[in-house]
């Protein structure tokens, strides 16, 4: 399954020579200053076009709203859906589709790559414990370690076990 997610340029990374310069040199904690502040500002924004919500904005949407529809008659006690849950629901999902990006991006941009990747989204979801509920959909095993030397000495292998 290939899965392809949009980010906008405002958040994709891109920024000035001088800018990555000053992040290179700033460290890791300079970066997970950053991150933090820019999921902050995430939600800022979020909170801002909640409150200027009006009608005209329910009249399109970025998911279908057949298809939430359809998911939210599976449970067999549902029996009737207002029109306005499915509306909800397709908002909620897509804040929460937009945030799980934003923190798998920033893993991608730590990994200095430009793709964003299944296992950044593993990432993601293991930093996280509100993700928790996803570890069964995407496991632990797919999160790959970050690519560093390793400082382990080396095994010590007992003579009969040398091949000459």
């Amino acid at each position: 399954m290939s899965v392809c997610f949009f980010v906008p340029a405002d958040q994709a990374g891109t920024s000035t020579a001088e800018e990555s310069l000053e992040q290179e040199g700033a460290g890791g904690e300079d970066a997970a200053d950053a991150q933090h502040q820019s999921l902050q500002q995430f939600w800022v924004k979020i909170m801002e076009d909640i409150r200027k919500v009006n009608a005209e904005d329910f009249k399109t949407q970025a998911l279908p709203l057949a298809r939430i529809k359809k998911i939210m008659k599976l449970d067999e006690e549902v029996k009737m859906i207002s029109a306005e849950a499915p509306v909800l629901f397709a908002k909620a999902a897509e804040i929460f589709i937009h945030e799980l990006t934003m923190r798998a991006w920033n893993h991608t941009e730590d990994n200095k790559r430009r793709t964003l990747q299944r296992n950044d989204i593993a990432m993601a979801i293991s930093k996280s414990d509100q993700f928790d509920f996803l570890i069964d959909i995407v496991p632990r095993h797919e999160v790959k370690p970050a690519s560093k030397p390793r400082d382990d000495p080396p095994r010590h292998v007992p003579a009969e076990h040398v091949i000459t």
